[in-house]
């Protein structure tokens, strides 16, 4: 099994390395000839539309018309509003782009789902501070439970100090 998945990955560079080697030109009866050997020597340099390595270049053709732009070298335009109207690659994957606009949109749903629950504590903390403060200023008898489980009633200096501290929980979540 490990020698047969050897002999795939060594076919596929191979292939890979083939491919790439590609000679194109076009002959003297003006059809494109494609090889993985040079041309003849009798083919002209302007002939030859790829070499091994090297990216092909457009052909001039009757349809284009050669503009020179200011820095004196030539490039070819299309003469026709057709061609004009080809749409030119932009080098963005456009699969690639919507899966980051679609993250950025499920990352602002999080936040924004995120906001609406802490928002929401925020509000049941109010109202449960709101019970307590008025718990507390009503004048009823308070007992807590001490850290020995033993229950204990509340002497006016802790209940005002217990008031203040609701009033701050009130002032902060309440707003």
């Amino acid at each position: 099994m490990n020698n047969i998945r050897r002999f795939v990955i060594a076919a596929a560079c191979f292939m890979s390395v083939a491919a790439s080697a590609q000679w194109q030109w076009v002959d003297k009866d003006g059809r494109k000839v494609f090889s993985d050997r040079a041309p003849p020597a009798d083919v002209l340099e302007k002939n030859i539309v790829k070499r091994p390595g090297v990216r092909a270049t457009p052909e001039p053709s009757s349809n284009n018309v050669l503009q020179s732009n200011q820095t004196g070298s030539t490039a070819v335009a299309p003469a026709s509003p057709a061609a004009a109207n080809v749409p030119q690659p932009s080098g963005v994957d456009k699969e690639l782009a919507e899966k980051k606009k679609q993250a950025e949109q499920a990352e602002i749903a999080k936040k924004k789902a995120e906001e609406a629950k802490h928002l929401q504590a925020k509000q049941e903390n109010c109202s449960r501070a709101k019970q307590a403060k008025a718990t507390y200023d009503s004048g009823m008898r308070m007992a807590k439970t001490n850290e020995k489980g033993e229950r204990e009633i509340l002497d006016d200096a802790a209940r005002a100090v217990e008031s203040k501290r609701i009033q701050s929980v009130i002032e902060t979540d309440c707003n």
